[in-house]
């Protein structure tokens, strides 16, 4: 499999393409003027405990106050060795916080929609091959280095290198990146962490709540450590200083990919590469055509993701069921490159097309399962259920391409539908009825839109009529070319 990524640097903001075999897969964007905080650390205070949330609201400096439970403030004991698979019990968060307490807080959430910052206080720092837990005393690994003898290798020569470094309290998760990687860069990687947590811990003692202590790498330097994998052919940046900053990155912690970065001067965008910048746009449209002819339907909304299969043009060669069988097929191949591309998390409600055939079920499931192990982000994925439906999660910690990209209409106010011009006719109508009730007048304007006043002097002119008659009033009517299909206005004369 080929792997490209493509780096978009401008002054207000950076994008950058994850490309395999030629198809976009993801896309990242963080702008200038509002830059994603995962993975900032914050000295906040505490300004309000919910006992009946068992979470407290803490300011961080920003708009809205952020929010932290109480399980994220426990040290988290279920990540040790010896923990047990019982039930934790979550201590009373007024034992834990109160108002007015200064408190260090990592971000694990962006703001997204309505909801502040999600927060906690097991800090971690990352580097290319691990993770620092200044909390954690254990070593721990990626579930994604399934070779044993390599596990057993990279957590020896990580235990080895943090006896070495005795005076330095904490833990470890190893990366998946780390797979193959050398005693030597290991420690390197401790080093940088070492030195990196210390500073954190100099900032913290001086700073005054609230204010950040720590800001993530930029989006392109951080493409280096967390994207850049040996199958990754080529990295491409268009901008001449932001690929200087990659290059002295490169060489100073992932020196093996030296000669995959290269900079990108060509006359025709980057982006324009692989129609990055088409499939960016298809990213943000509702339907997505399949290639047999069928299509799928993605609706985002607060409380979930919704996912529809139809067979649409396809009507196949053999029989219904072996149709239907291979719509699904295909659409589990697109469903897992659209929650990547378009960034989808939270809870996601797959309704393949009805199967007869068990065999065939678990195949579609299975495809699904198998194209979702490429996904950087962690998802977790149900059989199919009684009512043929498909339940999965993804981890969202950062808002969606849509959301990044979108605003909810301001005409129809994210509804995505409009009312017909009809029902505007007959709510003017009892308008009309209402006012008429409650003031004395000779006559009426209504302004409205123009396909409203069209059809109120042509369709529906018989039911203006009838109206007059029964006020005893004359109606006008008057286009206003800046009012919305739903916008009406009744104007006493």
């Amino acid at each position: 499999m080929s792997e490209e990524i493509l780096i978009n640097v401008t002054p207000v903001e950076t994008r950058v393409a994850l490309v395999e075999n030629g198809m976009l897969q993801e896309a990242y964007i963080e702008r200038a003027s509002r830059k994603g905080i995962v993975g900032n650390i914050y000295k906040g205070k505490v300004v309000r405990v919910l006992p009946g949330m068992e979470a407290a609201f803490v300011d961080i400096g920003l708009e809205r106050a952020a929010f932290i439970h109480a399980s994220d403030v426990v040290p988290n004991q279920s990540s040790t060795a010896d923990s047990s698979d019982g039930p934790k019990t979550v201590p009373d968060i007024r034992t834990l916080l109160r108002e007015g307490q200064s408190l260090v807080v990592q971000v694990t959430k962006d703001p997204i929609g309505t909801k502040g910052a999600r927060l906690t206080t097991q800090l971690s720092i990352p580097s290319r091959y691990l993770v620092f837990m200044p909390d954690v005393s254990h070593v721990g690994i990626s579930q994604r280095i399934e070779d044993e003898a390599e596990r057993s290798r990279l957590k020896a020569l990580v235990e080895e290198g943090a006896a070495a470094h005795l005076n330095i309290q904490g833990g470890y998760i190893i990366r998946t990146a780390a797979e193959a990687a050398t005693a030597e860069e290991l420690l390197a990687d401790m080093n940088y962490l070492h030195h990196l947590s210390q500073s954190i811990h100099d900032r913290i003692a001086k700073v005054q709540a609230p204010a950040a202590v720590y800001k993530d790498l930029p989006l392109f330097i951080r493409t280096i450590r967390d994207l850049i994998r040996p199958q990754t052919e080529k990295v491409r940046i268009d901008s001449r200083e932001s690929h200087q900053r990659v290059i002295e990155f490169v060489d100073e912690f992932v020196t093996e990919f030296a000669d995959k970065v290269e900079y990108y001067p060509g006359e025709r965008p980057i982006f324009d590469l692989y129609s990055v910048e088409d499939e960016i746009q298809k990213a943000l449209s509702r339907k997505v055509q399949l290639k047999s002819g069928g299509y799928v339907i993605i609706d985002q909304t607060e409380a979930m993701t919704t996912i529809d299969i139809n067979t649409g043009a396809f009507v196949g060669h053999r029989n219904l069921e072996e149709t239907i069988f291979k719509t699904n097929l295909e659409a589990a191949r697109a469903i897992s490159r659209q929650l990547r591309l378009r960034n989808l998390g939270g809870i996601i409600i797959i309704d393949f097309i009805d199967m007869e055939d068990v065999e065939h079920q678990r195949q579609v499931h299975r495809m699904l399962e198998k194209m979702l192990e490429r996904d950087h982000a962690k998802t977790k994925i149900t059989g199919v259920s009684e009512l043929g439906l498909v339940e999965m999660t993804r981890k969202r910690t950062t808002e969606s391409l849509g959301q990044v990209l979108c605003e909810p209409c301001p005409i129809c106010d994210g509804r995505g539908f409009l009312k017909t011009s009809e029902t505007v006719c007959f709510e003017i109508f009892r308008e009309i009825l209402r006012v008429n009730r409650a003031y004395d007048t000779e006559s009426y304007l209504v302004m409205a839109s123009q396909s409203v006043v069209d059809r109120l002097v042509d369709e529906e002119s018989d039911n203006v009529a009838d109206l007059e008659t029964f006020i005893a009033k004359t109606i006008r009517f008057q286009v206003e070319p800046f009012y919305s299909q739903e916008q009406y206005d009744v104007v006493l004369l």
